[in-house]
């Protein structure tokens, strides 16, 4: 398995695991937010799990596959931190339009978001540093 590969694999468990967080009993919820910082619904679930399968599938079809995986799913995630981060509401959970700009400490933005800027950027950098893997 390549790194290509192993990195998409990588975020598969992660995604994944985004997605059982409102499942598992030994997670933290305070006042219906996961750590006390997201609140994640359905929709924040079923986006995770979509993300996940998409990452398998990746995986299963090998290398290319999953650099594709890295660097689209890497530029949304990026943009939508990146959005959360300035208005406080992303739009991968339509929270831009539900929620419109929040005015939230900027603190509490930077944890927020913190995953999708992080997932995003690593996942456009292994696409980008990697793409030798690909060929």
């Amino acid at each position: 398995m390549n790194r290509l590969r192993l990195t998409a694999f990588v975020y598969f468990a992660i995604l994944l695991f985004a997605a059982s967080l409102n499942y598992l009993p030994f997670i933290p919820v305070v006042d219906g937010k996961t750590f006390g910082i997201f609140a994640l619904d359905i929709y924040d679930d079923g986006l995770h799990l979509a993300s996940a399968i998409w990452a398998g599938l990746a995986v299963w079809f090998g290398a290319r596959a999953s650099r594709f995986f890295l660097m689209y799913f890497g530029l949304v995630y990026f943009g939508d931190g990146l959005l959360g981060l300035i208005t406080g509401s992303g739009y991968l959970d339509l929270g831009i339009i539900n929620y419109g700009i929040q005015d939230l400490p900027f603190g509490f933005k930077i944890m927020a978001n913190l995953p999708h800027l992080g997932l995003g950027s690593v996942a456009v950098l292994t696409a980008f540093l990697f793409r030798a893997d690909a060929k």
